[in-house]
């Protein structure tokens, strides 16, 4: 605690840094805030059917996400996740579709030219996304309408009013970037994923200790000590390299004497990401959200299927969320790209031949390190439908694992080393006594 106080002093002591803190905290403000206002014409003590729909399945995460403005009706119900789904299309375009690969290696001005298509596809997605929710708003809960307010009326407008919020919402996140901490999207996203945990802990505690086949006191500290374990876990995955040793040619240009020296290429155990997790997400529960409305008549597997505690569900699941693990790193790293660079440098790894025979090391290397990695990401994946075995509250089982455990973990170390970052400049402490945090660590999004 005193190693904390300390670093807190320290940071208030550098200007820029204090600002750039005052100003993240400024604008996370403004989004909690604007998650508890309400669209116009709708009175939000008449949600429960909405807000029961939202307590499991992919509803549970859209609200999770969006830090429980889904389920309120808020004008902050859409979040953020539009413009992730346009960023995981564009990052697909960009490894995929040549003109999109030319674009990428323009340096400033490309990036320019693929952040302005994000964003026109985010517009895209929300034309379609802001009525889908409103069609789903007037099922659920169609006597939360203001009387004499038509539906006819109000969605075109309601529509309007979502789309808005969700670009002020990425708004936000840009100027956190620019002016404050940085990675502003991933601190949009971990403070609607934190904003639940507090509500979900005291229900869980709650749950232990009236219920009376709960468990009481020791289920829930086993329960924590689980939770503990999976999040050091996770920080050794996030944080986890295989370094491959580079050594460069000595060369002479007049009088100077340049390469020469030994460097290393750190290959990520965790290069996916949270990608694969969300890819199969999306092919689990896009389909049989279109089935779910005929559960009555469906057979025996698609029920399995939309049980996200089923057996059938969960291996499926894992199957996929390792099969897009190998996919996502096989797009984002591309080891002839990489062999080239090191050729090109008058480089090469020791007791590998230049070229192709490097290239096809790279990719051994990366293929065995990619399963231990996907296979702990596959096991995250179902950790909540594993917490459901020992009773765990379905809002706090989802702090065990799925996308949640690894976007608050990879935002936190990432926040952490940008903090560090500003101390080291001026030669203050950071914020870990046992050495700092390794920068090559990307954020969650």
């Amino acid at each position: 605690m005193k190693k904390i106080i300390e670093t807190l002093k320290n940071c208030w002591k550098i200007e820029d840094l204090r600002q750039r803190l005052l100003i993240t905290i400024l604008f996370t403000a403004i989004y909690r805030f604007g998650s508890f206002v309400v669209l116009p014409g709708i009175n939000p003590s008449l949600l429960e059917k909405l807000q029961s729909q939202t307590a499991g399945g992919l509803m549970s995460l859209l609200d999770m996400f969006s830090g429980g403005a889904f389920s309120h009706a808020s004008i902050f119900a859409l979040g953020i996740m539009p413009y992730i789904s346009a960023s995981i299309v564009m990052q697909l375009l960009a490894v995929t579709v040549p003109y999109f690969q030319k674009m990428q290696r323009e340096g400033e001005s490309g990036h320019k030219k693929i952040n302005w298509y994000t964003r026109a596809l985010t517009v895209f997605i929300l034309i379609f996304q802001a009525p889908s929710y409103l069609l789903n708003l007037k099922a659920q809960s169609a006597g939360a309408l203001a009387t004499g307010i038509s539906w006819t009326a109000f969605m075109i407008p309601a529509a309007i009013i979502l789309a808005a919020g969700s670009m002020f919402i990425l708004w936000l996140g840009e100027r956190i970037t620019d002016k404050g901490i940085g990675n502003g999207i991933s601190l949009i996203i971990m403070i609607g994923i934190i904003a639940r945990l507090p509500q979900a802990f005291f229900q869980e505690v709650s749950s232990r200790f009236t219920a009376i086949t709960s468990g009481g006191l020791v289920m829930f500290i086993i329960e924590i000590v689980i939770l503990y374990a999976v999040v050091c876990a996770s920080i050794l995955l996030v944080q986890g390299t295989r370094k491959i040793p580079v050594q460069y040619a000595k060369r002479v240009v007049g009088n100077k004497q340049y390469g020469g020296a030994r460097q290393y290429i750190p290959l990520k155990l965790f290069a996916a990401n949270v990608m694969p997790i969300i890819f199969a997400q999306a092919l689990m529960f896009i389909p049989l959200a279109i089935v779910q409305y005929s559960t009555d008549n469906a057979s025996p597997v698609l029920q399995s299927l939309m049980n996200t505690k089923s057996l059938l569900y969960n291996a499926v699941y894992v199957i996929l969320v390792i099969a897009f693990t190998y996919f996502y790193t096989a797009i984002t790293l591309n080891p002839t790209q990489i062999a080239e660079d090191i050729k090109r440098n008058n480089g090469f790894i020791p007791g590998v031949k230049p070229g192709k025979d490097t290239a096809d090391y790279i990719d051994t290397v990366m293929s065995r390190i990619t399963l231990p990695g996907s296979l702990f990401i596959a096991f995250i994946a179902i950790m909540p439908a594993l917490a459901g075995l020992l009773s765990v509250q379905d809002a706090f089982g989802q702090f065990f694992g799925g996308t949640s455990l690894l976007i608050l973990v990879g935002v936190v170390i990432d926040t952490i080393q940008q903090i560090e970052s500003h101390l080291m400049m001026r030669h203050y402490d950071g914020l870990l006594s046992s050495g700092h945090t390794r920068r090559e660590n990307p954020s969650a999004y």
